[in-house]
């Protein structure tokens, strides 16, 4: 999981693999108060855009998740939003696999999870060894407006 500042992008997270760095990129310089919630290809289905409006939710009504094939760039824009977040210890117990279909699978829970306090220009970066837990609530429920790309891990290994 890599967590940081849009503003600090340059200065800090240069290191980045270009694809990741595309994602970021598009953080930076897209204005995403003005663009309709939906989605949108930035690479085709290697790389895609999901504007999302959403109210947060007390933490115990929400579910720790992970992705397989996909690399999420979580980053908020109005609001506030924590995120629960842990490595995948391969021991956590499935409430629903939406692997085939989705690339998400859904725990009933997890142990030793921290939490990300999200404030409008923070992303965060969770590979699929990150179990995350997204939309809960900082104090109480909220509306927010987040963005998550979707980058595909194969970019990452080179095909």
């Amino acid at each position: 999981m890599i967590f940081g500042h849009i503003n600090d992008f340059e200065k800090t997270f240069s290191w980045l693999p270009q694809p990741l760095k595309l994602a970021i990129e598009h953080l930076k310089k897209t204005d995403f108060t003005r663009l309709p919630a939906g989605n949108y290809d930035l690479q085709g289905k290697d790389i895609y855009v999901q504007v999302i409006d959403m109210t947060t939710k007390i933490f115990c009504e929400t579910r720790p998740e992970v992705h397989r094939q996909y690399i999420d760039v979580q980053f908020l824009v109005s609001g506030r939003e924590n995120i629960g977040v842990v490595p995948d210890s391969g021991k956590n117990t499935v409430a629903e696999n939406f692997l085939a279909e989705r690339d998400l699978l859904f725990y009933s829970g997890v142990e030793n999870e921290s939490t990300l306090s999200m404030m409008p220009g923070c992303f965060a970066i969770f590979m699929p060894s990150d179990v995350h837990r997204p939309g809960c609530a900082a104090d109480q429920p909220e509306a927010i407006r987040k963005v998550v790309i979707k980058v595909k891990v194969s970019l990452l290994a080179g095909g």
